[in-house]
């Protein structure tokens, strides 16, 4: 199965949200803070795709982490209008959808972390595997943590609106078990699947090796 138009589709809807989301943002430095992980991680996506491909699975999720980042920079995520809608739906009292943004950071860096520790051949037990991959999870989320602390040291009070806390006194907290939730969801639903496009992986690539 030929994935490069599917792969094609991902990068172009990445660019073009990026560039529609820099035009006009509620706040020029929020927007370069949040979407600075998705514009660091496409060029070195970029530069080692043939080198060291990635399942199509795990670009997804990338892609769709990357679109959660760009729409969180360009509203600030206590202003996102589809927070506001989840906030209207379940009845909350705060615009949750930073919440997404961790959950995605527990899920996504997860996935990566099984990935390669898999195909690496670094590990072979599936369960020491997921525990480390959540374990990566979450220290990417203990140190996202740091970094929004430190920032709000740096820039005092302009950093609100990059730690969209909204007042609540538990955000760090309840944005690390979000991320947590987010690497558990990835190790009991994905897991199989993301198995499935490495054992083909493996196949292509003997295939390669023979042809050559």
């Amino acid at each position: 199965m030929n994935r490069w138009p599917l792969l094609l589709g991902l990068n172009l809807s990445v660019l073009v949200a990026l560039v529609c989301s820099g035009l006009s943002p509620h706040d020029r430095a929020t927007w370069a803070l949040e979407v600075a992980p998705a514009v660091i991680a496409a060029p070195i996506l970029w530069m080692t795709g043939k080198r060291y491909p990635i399942t199509t699975l795990l670009y997804i999720l990338i892609a769709a982490h990357m679109l959660v980042l760009i729409l969180g920079g360009t509203y600030t995520y206590a202003r996102v209008p589809l927070g506001f809608w989840l906030q209207d739906l379940f009845h909350l009292s705060r615009n949750p959808y930073d919440k997404i943004g961790h959950f995605m950071q527990g899920l996504v860096p997860a996935m990566v972390a099984r990935e390669v520790l898999l195909q690496r051949g670094d590990l072979s037990h599936r369960g020491m595997t997921a525990f480390l991959s959540i374990c990566v999870a979450m220290a990417i989320s203990a140190v996202y943590e740091l970094l929004e602390w430190w920032t709000a040291l740096a820039i005092g009070q302009g950093a609100d609106a990059f730690l969209g806390t909204q007042g609540d006194p538990w955000d760090t907290q309840s944005d690390m078990f979000l991320a947590l939730i987010g690497a558990v969801v990835g190790m009991v639903l994905l897991a199989r699947w993301q198995d499935r496009q490495m054992r083909g992986f493996a196949v292509t690539w003997r295939r390669s090796l023979a042809l050559n």
